[in-house]
């Protein structure tokens, strides 16, 4: 009787050890992200699934916050992954440069203006701007409905719009980006210190307009089109306008850091962000999706989506763009400077 008990105690002990071995040595991938964090959670728990034997460490900081994270551990990089970037500073030389050229094979059907051209990154979704308008408060304050950027320079407004401060937030730096190609540096910056008058705050998040004209604190929220459209469903009096006059948008980047601690599980999550699993689950939240054949949810559409992003989307330089941020958010700085 001893020596079959001895036997499965045997048997046991192997099989925890095994385990134990499994666990010591399971793979760890850290991400680096600025997509939304409602999003993080659900795209995360369906790579979770497909990558069972790999134990993810997602960041979710903001654009600007990011941006300033990887630069400051530029000698000693602590991610493996960008995820979700704006493409605007993905292309700073320095974060550019720390990239090392990998792509997955779904990344060769994405139009060439959605992927690089030396195979360093490429961009899944986009974000486009959108006012947030709550129609209650325009209502009881005798209010027009504003349809475009020159719009919102209006005397009427005054103290009734809130931005995002571009330094900090990609749906700012969009906005005044589209703007400035738009217009012409002189005109451009003309209109952007006509609104600062009306501009009652900025604040650090591109959401966080919308969120604060949807519960009535202020009239408009210049932000971008997910938030407008998640308040609509909400059942927040709110109507999203997407401006009539340079119609900015941003592409959220994605790429391999040249020292990532674990490249080959890094591909295989970036193979995921472009498989159709993913793609499903970014008609529940982008405006803009570049995997080809993949239509905006009908909810989405509803809510005041265009069907065709593309035609209303002012075509961003976004190289040019991204060599003259400093000096623009220099010259932001002194214009908005109160």
């Amino acid at each position: 009787m001893k020596r079959p008990i001895q036997k499965a105690l045997a048997a046991a002990l192997v099989l925890a050890g095994v385990g134990l071995f499994q666990v010591a040595h399971a793979k760890s991938l850290t991400i680096y992200t600025a997509l939304e964090d409602d999003e993080v959670s659900e795209y995360m728990a369906a790579a979770k699934k497909a990558m069972p034997d790999v134990d993810f460490h997602v960041l979710r900081l903001s654009t600007g916050d990011m941006a300033a994270r990887l630069l400051a551990e530029m000698n000693n990089p602590r991610t493996d992954v960008v995820w979700g970037f704006a493409v605007t500073n993905m292309l700073d030389p320095r974060i550019h440069g720390a990239l090392t050229k990998w792509e997955p094979k779904a990344a060769g059907e994405l139009s060439p203006k959605y992927r690089s051209k030396d195979g360093t990154w490429f961009a899944a979704t986009g974000y486009m701007a959108a006012f947030c308008v709550n129609a209650d408060r325009l209502k009881a304050r005798n209010l027009p409905m504003p349809a475009s950027w020159e719009d919102l320079t209006k005397p009427v407004y005054k103290g009734e719009v809130v931005m995002p401060n571009p330094a900090a937030s990609g749906t700012g730096w969009l906005q005044i980006a589209a703007i400035l190609q738009g217009l012409g540096q002189d005109k451009g910056w003309d209109l952007i210190k006509a609104m600062n008058k009306n501009v009652a705050q900025y604040t650090s998040s591109g959401s966080k307009p919308c969120k604060m004209a949807r519960t009535g604190e202020y009239a408009i929220g210049a932000s971008f089109a997910f938030p407008a459209m998640q308040s609509i469903e909400e059942g927040f009096p709110v109507k999203m306008v997407i401006p009539s006059d340079w119609e900015g948008y941003e592409l959220e980047a994605s790429g391999i850091l040249k020292t990532a601690k674990n490249p080959e599980d890094a591909k295989r999550f970036l193979d995921w962000t472009l498989s159709s699993e993913a793609a499903a689950l970014y008609r529940k939240y982008k405006e803009i999706v570049t995997i080809p054949g993949i239509k905006p949810a009908d909810r989405l559409l509803k809510a005041g989506l265009p069907n065709d992003v593309d035609k209303v989307l002012f075509p961003i330089d976004f190289e040019k763009s991204a060599a003259g941020r400093d000096a623009t958010l220099k010259t932001w700085q002194q214009v908005t400077a109160r």
